[in-house]
């Protein structure tokens, strides 16, 4: 049956994509560089409201996922559940990747294996991106923010409807500065996600796993 072979194809890349999601972000935080701006947002926000950082990540998927739900003009419920239910095995996933990162040391690297290695963690987080966006069976709301962006207001354009989907946790991020003086978990990951991903996303959509194709539902 044509129908759930292509769910069956999808199904495989989603649960593919969420383990090299979790691996990249993991190492980038592990190279302590700087994070994917959606996670050095959050960071921030912990510290300035003095929330648990686990609540804090936790309570800003819920206002992406509303937000979603604001754009896209009429309540999506399976949208609305597998925004929540991504969440969940991909931040387990996070803190183990993490943990594995850490005992193989990448901490203590040099600052330039560092460097590289912390580049090559937020390809892997536009890759798994662009993966799971073309799968379309769950995603993390941050990550629907940028697709619902891209395909009802972007013209399809994964680079604008990227800058236009950090418009939230840029500001979050100004925010908190203001407030407390400090910045947390922003360098250079931070630069290089914010110049780079929606471009990583783009290329990956065409030349990684080219057989896996978008599936549009808005």
């Amino acid at each position: 049956m044509p129908a759930l072979k292509d769910f069956n194809q999808r199904f495989k890349y989603l649960c593919l994509s969420i383990i090299i999601n979790a691996a990249g972000n993991a190492l980038a935080i592990s190279t302590n560089l700087g994070s994917a701006v959606w996670t050095g947002s959050a960071v921030n926000l912990s510290h300035w409201t003095g929330i648990p950082l686990g609540t804090a990540m936790f309570l800003y998927g819920v206002a992406v996922t509303i937000l979603n739900q604001l754009l896209l003009g009429h309540f999506d419920r399976r949208r609305f559940v597998s925004n929540i239910m991504y969440t969940i095995p991909f931040s387990y996933l996070v803190a183990g990747f993490e943990y594995i990162w850490n005992i193989l040391g990448v901490p203590q690297l040099g600052l330039v294996l560092r460097i590289i290695l912390d580049v090559v963690g937020l390809f892997m987080v536009a890759v798994a991106v662009s993966m799971y966006t073309r799968s379309n069976l769950i995603m993390h709301p941050n990550d629907d923010l940028a697709y619902i962006i891209r395909f009802k207001f972007g013209s399809g354009s994964a680079i604008i409807s990227q800058w236009l989907s950090y418009l939230p946790p840029l500001i979050i991020i100004g925010l908190s500065y203001f407030f407390t003086g400090r910045l947390y978990a922003i360098g250079f990951g931070t630069v290089w996600a914010l110049v780079t991903q929606g471009a990583v996303m783009k290329w990956s959509d065409y030349h990684m796993f080219p057989k896996l194709k978008h599936h549009i539902d808005l």
